[in-house]
């Protein structure tokens, strides 16, 4: 049984929001937002359309997870970027920020890069999983400690598809990623 966290409704509300800030601040550039793969997919997609710039996208594919519910801790770049980000003003796109490890790396190495700008745009943030902290500039809601899917979000590559933020206990989920794609 899945438990809605955040309604559809409030979504939309929080990413219009992001949009106008993001729209504000970057006035006169064009932003390139980033999209780390695959959650992200569905937060880029919507916010794209909400920010009133010219803008580019370019995705990122970053595995610490595997197939579990926890990071493996273990960071691994699995597509990288098309753009040079080289002078670019660019945002970071992610669906959730957990123990922060994994954007900490990508962080990291994208300001290796020599961005104009870099800054963070996250839907969801867990600060009691914080080991490493973040500059986030752009968040939609900080959550408790619980596992979440929906609007992007997955366990084992199900639920994705959610129009809602839900909470589900991963242990007493009867659905498989088979039956849950439905």
């Amino acid at each position: 049984m899945k438990d809605v966290l955040i309604s559809q409704d409030q979504i939309r509300e929080k990413v219009q929001e992001l949009g106008e800030s993001i729209t504000a601040d970057y006035q006169g550039k064009s932003p390139l937002l980033v999209g780390i793969l695959r959650g992200a997919v569905v937060v880029l997609s919507d916010l794209m359309r909400t920010v009133d710039l010219p803008c580019d996208i370019d995705f990122m594919d970053i595995s610490s997870y595997g197939t579990g519910t926890t990071s493996s801790g273990v960071v691994r770049i699995l597509k990288d970027l098309e753009e040079d980000i080289t002078g670019r003003h660019v945002l970071i796109v992610e669906d959730i920020i957990d123990s922060g490890l994994t954007l900490s790396y990508l962080r990291r190495a994208l300001l290796s890069r020599d961005p104009a700008s870099l800054e963070i745009v996250s839907m969801l943030s867990k600060p009691s999983r914080r080991k490493v902290e973040l500059p986030v500039k752009y968040l939609g809601f900080e959550i408790p400690d619980e596992f979440v899917v929906g609007y992007g979000l997955d366990y084992a590559g199900a639920y994705r598809n959610l129009p809602d933020i839900c909470i589900v206990d991963p242990d007493n989920d009867p659905a498989t990623p088979e039956t849950a794609r439905g």
